[in-house]
Formats: C-alpha cells, sequence, structure tokens
C-alpha cells in the first residue's frame, strides 16, 4: 500500500531517529573511545597547513594573492620566506608549493624558519633550521642563532622585495633573542619558573616580548622588504595577534610596565632570574617609548584557529551519527582539574538526558606544577583526563579524550589521554592510587600502566587542545 509523501517523510524521519536511538544504546566503549578519536583527528586534520594555506594563498601568471591583498608579480623582484613555529615548517612546505617552482626560482626564494628538530622537511629553497630539540619548549642556543639570522635576513631586502612570514604556536620559544643586558641562560630560568608557577600564556608572553628585539613587532621594525606579510595559525584563546608567538609582526608599544605586573602575580620579583628582569624592565619603563614604526608595509593575515578544529570534529561527530555540542574557549579556562570537573558534569548530564550526545570543545588549561623533586611526568591534557578519571567513579557509557593539536603534552612524547569504561575498570584492578598521580602531576605513568595514552608524533599544527566526550545511552542506567 502507498501512503502519502507526508506520511512517507514522518516514516522515515521516524525510522532514522529510532536507529540513532539504537546506535546510542549500542554504543560499547570501545566504539565511543574510536569514535572520539576519529573526531579528535577530523578537528586535527582541518589546521594542517597544507589544507590552509592554499585556501589564502593562490597566483596565477602575473599575481599573487594572499587572503584579500595582490601582488602583481612583475613588480616583485624577490620573496624572502621567514618564521617560527610548531606548524611553520608545513607551512613553508605549502607556502613553496603554492608559488611553484619556476616562480621560487624566478624570484630568487629563499629564507629562514625556526622549527623544532623534529618538525624539519624537505624543502626547495628556505631553510629549516631546528631552533630547540625535540620535546624542549624552551629557548635554546640553536633557537637564537637561527633569530639572529632571521632579522639579518629581513634586513637586507629591499622596497621591490616581498617578505611572507609563517608564524604558528611554540614560535615564542623558536625565537630567543634577548634585550642586551640579560643572558639566554637567564630567559631561560625565567620561562622555566612562570611554567612552574601556572602562569598563563599572556603573562608569559607579557614578559617575553618585552625581553626581546624580535618579539613584539621586533622581526617588523628590522625589515626592509616593501610588504612583510605574516600569516599567522593561532594557538592562543581568542586569537589576540599581540600575544600568539608573542608578536614578531604586530606593531605595538612597549609594556614593560604589565612585564612587572605579570612577574608580581607570580611572586617572582625576588627570584634570581626575576630580579635580573625587573632591573632591565625597571630601566626601559623610564625610558621613552620605542617608535612603532616598521620598516615596511605589515600585514598581518590569521589562517587557523581552535574554532577551525573544533567545528571540523563537529562535522564529524555528525557523520558518525552523533548530536553534537560544541565550544571553543576565546580567554583563560582555569586549571585542568576545574575544567575537569565541568567536563564530567556535562557528560553526566549528556548520559542521563535527551540532546546531544557528543561534546567537543577547545581550550587551554593551566597545570600548577608540583615541587621539582616531587613531580613526576605529564602534560594539561593528561592531568586533565586522570582528575576527571578520579573525580567519577561511573563511566559506563562515557569517553573523554583530550589532547594537543600539536601532537605534543608538556615535556612527553604523547599528545594526551583518554578515559572510559574499561579504562577506569583497570585503574581499579590495578588499585592505582589516582590522588597521588594527580598531586605529583604523573598522569603520563599512570597512564601508560593503563594503555590509555595519546600518541601521534608531532602533528604539523599547533591550535591549542581539542577534547571530546562521546555518549552512549542505556535506559537501564
Amino acid at each position: 500500500m502507498c501512503g502519502t509523501a507526508e506520511n512517507l517523510n514522518e516514516q522515515t524521519l521516524s525510522s532514522a531517529l529510532t536507529y540513532i536511538q539504537m546506535a546510542n544504546m549500542q554504543r560499547t566503549a570501545q566504539q565511543l573511545r574510536e569514535d572520539a578519536r576519529r573526531i579528535w583527528w577530523a578537528g586535527v586534520e582541518a589546521v594542517q597547513p597544507a589544507r590552509l594555506v592554499p585556501e589564502f594563498v593562490t597566483r596565477d601568471a602575473t599575481t599573487l594573492v594572499v587572503g584579500e591583498l595582490e601582488f602583481a608579480l612583475d613588480e616583485i623582484e624577490r620573496i624572502v620566506i621567514v618564521g617560527a613555529g610548531k606548524a611553520s615548517a608545513g607551512m613553508t612546505v605549502a607556502l613553496e608549493a603554492v608559488l611553484g617552482a619556476n616562480l621560487l626560482s624566478k624570484k630568487h626564494v629563499t629564507g629562514w624558519v625556526n622549527v623544532p628538530a623534529d618538525c624539519i622537511l624537505p624543502t626547495q629553497c628556505v631553510t629549516l633550521h631546528a631552533a630547540r630539540p625535540a620535546g624542549v619548549n624552551e629557548p635554546r642556543s640553536e633557537g637564537a642563532e637561527g633569530s639572529q639570522q632571521i632579522l639579518k635576513l629581513v634586513g637586507s631586502l629591499g622596497p621591490r622585495d616581498l617578505c611572507l612570514c609563517v608564524i604558528s604556536g611554540g614560535g615564542s620559544a623558536l625565537l630567543p633573542a634577548p634585550i642586551e643586558g640579560l643572558p639566554l641562560a637567564s630567559k631561560i630560568a625565567l620561562t622555566r619558573e612562570i611554567a612552574a608557577r601556572g602562569g598563563t600564556i599572556e603573562q608569559l608572553n607579557a614578559v617575553r616580548r618585552e625581553l626581546s628585539t624580535i618579539k613584539g613587532g621586533g622581526l617588523a621594525r628590522a625589515c626592509r622588504a616593501g610588504n612583510l606579510v605574516s600569516l599567522i595559525l593561532s594557538d592562543v584563546l581568542g586569537d589576540d595577534l599581540e600575544v600568539i608567538a608573542s608578536a614578531p609582526t604586530v606593531l605595538r608599544q612597549p609594556t614593560p610596565q604589565r612585564a612587572l605586573e605579570a612577574l608580581s602575580e607570580l611572586q617572582l620579583l625576588d627570584h634570581p632570574a626575576g630580579a635580573e628582569a625587573v632591573t632591565l624592565l625597571e630601566t626601559r619603563s623610564r625610558q621613552a617609548p620605542d617608535e612603532a614604526a616598521a620598516g615596511c608595509e605589515v600585514h598581518n593575515l590569521l589562517i587557523g584557529n581552535n574554532a577551525t578544529a573544533v567545528d571540523a570534529a563537529g562535522v564529524q561527530a555528525e557523520q558518525l551519527g552523533y548530536s553534537h555540542a560544541m565550544i571553543s574557549a576565546t580567554e583563560c579556562e582555569g586549571t585542568a582539574e576545574s575544567v575537569a570537573q565541568h567536563l564530567v558534569t556535562m557528560a553526566q548530564s549528556m548520559r542521563r538526558d535527551a540532546g546531544p550526545d557528543c561534546l567537543i570543545s577547545g581550550g587551554e588549561p593551566t597545570v600548577q606544577l608540583a615541587a621539582e623533586g616531587k613531580r613526576g611526568k605529564g602534560g594539561r591534557n593528561q592531568q586533565l583526563v586522570l582528575s576527571a578519571m578520579a573525580s567519577l567513579e561511573d563511566w559506563r557509557g562515557l569517553a573523554l579524550l583530550s589532547g594537543g593539536t600539536d601532537g605534543e603534552d608538556g615535556p612527553t612524547d604523547a599528545a594526551g589521554a583518554f578515559v572510559d569504561e574499561e579504562i577506569a575498570k583497570a585503574a581499579n584492578e590495578k588499585e592505582l592510587n589516582l590522588q597521588e598521580y594527580l598531586q605529583r602531576n604523573d598522569a603520563y605513568h599512570c597512564f601508560e600502566q593503563l594503555d590509555a595514552l595519546i600518541k601521534t608524533g608531532p602533528s604539523g599544527t599547533n591550535v591549542c587542545d581539542l577534547r571530546v566526550i562521546t555518549v552512549g545511552r542505556n535506559d537501564e542506567r
């Protein structure tokens, strides 16, 4: 018997809803875990430079287009590519591909980009410089040498030249260029202490900008090209261009007073490295402000951020049959423990009530580190997942995954960790004292025993952290 089109549509909708409801009830712990992984990875893939750069940079026989800017190729003498960041190797390779072999030769393309040692990729004409060892996210002498090469190169350009700068998360540590009077060792010690005291990225960069000759617009002031175009992949909540990689191409007036406030907030005024920095900052605050003028026309273009990854993860969740909710933080989230508690509350609500059965969130919490002598091994994502596992006994029908989109979480080889019913059960059977692992920031060794670490290696991108909760409802719970 044939029904009306309206009845058929109602029947189709009803069948689809029934199928989704049955799928929700039948999702096993393994499926929830694997779905969370696929959703998370879809977000990471969406912010790969190979995808993003060609969306913003194109060319034809006569014109190079970067965002809304158009450059006549016959008016350009040289093109130079510089920059720094965890994603900047991929951004460089993508730029070379867009320009093409003929233009690379014709415009004498060269360049220098500071990247982590494990992010080196084959290039055609740009030097990718290992500015720090893998897993060591702090200034090193190799980075300082590379920073001087970059400043020298951009200073050699002329008005008919175009400088393309590739900036991404991690660029601050990869571009050390301490001001006169501040040894690199002191800057390293200060950076370590700010991190150990739970300093936010805003506080850290407020200090780093004022103690550097390349950050806070220093690269732009040194550049003598006709135009400097910076392609920026944001790892900063809210995408403040003055914070991303400490703003080497963003013109700004110095703010030594803000740096002094950050050191005071973190109780670093009496720390040896802090006191050394205070002396220099106080001297700078008494001096007349530096001119903010650049040596060229400067254009800063944001090409991707955490929201880009969250949105793509949402698309994947839909394809897997989930009804999802999404949020990308735009300001400091607080501690990993407080974020974990919020996520646990949301997970319980989704398991209990009708509505979304997948939560995708992006952000970057802080971690208050234990004393160095007691401190274990871990990162903010691992700390977050461990805190969540410790605060909820019943993980039936739930999976939580949290990982850094750069493939790194703290000084470890893991991007993050996950927990579900089986992982929580294994932790209980092994009689692991989760609170002790939390207190000494030793989440890595806890999850290592549970085979619950996420290991991807360097992902080639960096847009903060991505978290996924998947839910399988069952009316008997």
